[in-house]
């Protein structure tokens, strides 16, 4: 933990881990969705983001997808279009060029990055209220769409969006996650008899109709066919899908997916090794919260916080809720551990988004951050007991599973959304950037780094390069042991809400200065080890020949 030099008697006052950055680092990046009232559930998710290096140079660019109004789609007007901000390396983004431009849509929702052609070269999916887009990467030179060929159907409302090889043959295959069935004109108006807390509110999603997520099986050469039937990823009642999370959380080889879902219980998929999936969240016990009851899930963070070899799992729910850990046992349970590890009566208060599970401060263990804001402007009258703005949280693993909650930022509150993480600046720390409701988008920089001695901070960000298809090795398992500490991590490209990120996982180590052992089980099944590996800086590895 950072502190402040003691300059009296007084206690010491915890020093915040970020700094905002985002005027000097983007400069003013607005996003749109709605209408600053919120008459309307349409206008309150946000936009979303990915993070990762789309022009080969090794650092990580910035997507930022946007969204519209309502009065814009009445008119038969397109949404605001999705941009590309490339990263000179130092962690400050410049728009990128005429051949990176993407066009609006309907209404832009959340991002997912994969390699969909298997050309070695990250592309872009874009989900929206409206039909699920596809940008493919011209080898570094700017993206092209191809939606109209890629075999996406159907106009639903899509959430997040998850790339994985649910059967093994090496071509991504995509998960899209649905919210709701949402028709002007249908759905109630403002004042039209919903509210919360005896003030009125926008309607829904209670009362309005869930849409059955979707899942697109790879033919190839940016090609997909809709697989959701022959999966068996379909239930009687869809929920209303907002995060999707790819793990083998069974560990037998193949993965699984989890899915968040608002106001009914939460899905997980687990995969059956024959091309079809069966809903188990229940049974698994992550499909509600500790008392059985239904969450209003958001955000997913996903890894092995415990260090067992399991992957864990952390949702950020709405206020007047718990963000729930889900602990991963032998016995291919979960337990429902928030308030043992000091999330639960933390986070009541807030409405939480966007989350993840990685070292903030490179000490060795797993932390948390989630960003918070109320979905009603409501939120601000008296008698709510919550705000519409809402400060960050950024939860500090202090060891034997307990966390204390800590400033992340300055402190101001604001209406956040989507966030990702991922080391902007190249000093080894992870950073973050996050979507503010219809304002700029925030930049924060990590200052492990600056206010700790080096020799204390140790890291290794691992990418992995496969033989033949999947080349950034999605599903692939990398294990690093050093001297007083051991974790694992799955590669993947989910950022937990509306999010993508780059195919890299991240070690901090503390003080050792080397990595004894590197294990990585590559998606073909094949194991390769690396000893005594040198630290503090990115390490790509290529499948090795047996």
């Amino acid at each position: 933990m950072l502190f402040l030099p003691p300059q009296s008697a007084a206690p010491s006052v915890p020093v915040p881990l970020f700094v905002e950055h985002g005027p000097e680092a983007l400069g003013s990046v607005l996003t749109t969705c709605g209408t600053t009232a919120k008459e309307y559930i349409l206008e309150v998710n946000g936009g979303g983001l990915a993070l990762a290096d789309f022009d080969g140079d090794s650092d990580l660019d910035l997507v930022v997808v946007d969204g519209s109004t309502i009065e814009r789609v009445t008119k038969g007007e397109t949404g605001f279009p999705p941009r590309l901000f490339l990263n000179d390396g130092h962690g400050k983004f410049a728009q990128a060029g005429e051949k990176w431009a993407m066009t609006g849509g309907k209404w832009g929702m959340g991002a997912a990055v994969g390699d969909v052609d298997d050309d070695g070269w990250l592309d872009l999916v874009v989900t929206q209220w409206g039909p699920t887009r596809l940008f493919l990467n011209q080898k570094g030179a700017g993206f092209v769409e191809a939606t109209a060929t890629a075999g996406f159907v159907g106009e639903d409302w899509g959430t997040s969006a998850a790339f994985l090889d649910y059967d093994r043959d090496g071509k991504l295959d995509l998960a899209v996650v649905n919210y709701l069935d949402f028709v002007i004109g249908k759905v109630a108006p403002p004042g039209g008899g919903c509210s919360w807390k005896g003030f009125p509110v926008m309607c829904g999603p209670e009362g309005l109709q869930g849409e059955h997520d979707r899942l697109y099986h790879n033919l190839g050469a940016g090609k997909f066919a809709d697989a959701t039937a022959a999966a068996k990823m379909r239930v009687e009642e869809p929920g209303y899908g907002l995060g999707a999370m790819p793990l083998d959380y069974d560990g037998d080889g193949d993965i699984d997916l989890f899915v968040g879902n608002d106001s009914t219980p939460n899905f997980l998929w687990e995969n059956q090794g024959d091309g079809t999936f069966k809903e188990v969240a229940f049974l698994r016990g992550c499909s509600h919260d500790s008392n059985g009851r239904e969450q209003a899930a958001m955000g997913i963070g996903c890894a092995d916080l415990d260090g067992d070899g399991r992957e864990d799992l952390m949702v950020s729910t709405f206020s007047g809720e718990n963000n729930s850990l889900f602990l991963s046992r032998r016995d291919k349970l979960f337990r429902e551990s928030s308030f043992a590890a000091g999330f639960g009566g933390a986070s009541m208060p807030f409405l939480g988004w966007g989350t993840a599970l990685v070292d903030l401060d490179l000490d060795g263990d797993l932390d948390s951050f989630v960003f918070n804001g109320h979905v009603y402007p409501q939120a601000d009258n008296a008698g709510t007991d919550t705000s519409y703005a809402q400060v960050d949280q950024f939860y500090e693993n202090v060891g034997k599973g307990k966390f204390a909650m800590r400033p992340l930022s300055d402190g101001k509150p604001r209406v956040s959304r989507a966030a990702v993480s991922g080391d902007l600046d190249g000093d080894g720390d992870v950073d973050l950037v996050a979507i503010q409701m219809n304002a700029d988008v925030r930049v924060l920089l990590n200052t492990t780094r600056e206010r700790l001695p080096k020799e204390k901070t140790h890291w290794l960000a691992v990418e992995l390069r496969a033989k033949g298809a999947n080349k950034f090795a999605l599903g692939a398992h990398v294990r690093a042991e050093w001297e007083g500490g051991v974790r694992g991590a799955e590669v993947r490209t989910s950022g937990g809400f509306q999010c993508g990120i780059q195919p890299r996982v991240h070690f901090g180590l503390g003080a050792a200065a080397t990595v004894k052992k590197l294990l990585v089980r590559w998606p073909s099944g094949k194991e390769q080890t690396l000893a005594d590996v040198a630290v503090d800086r990115l390490l790509v590895i290529e499948e090795s020949t047996p």
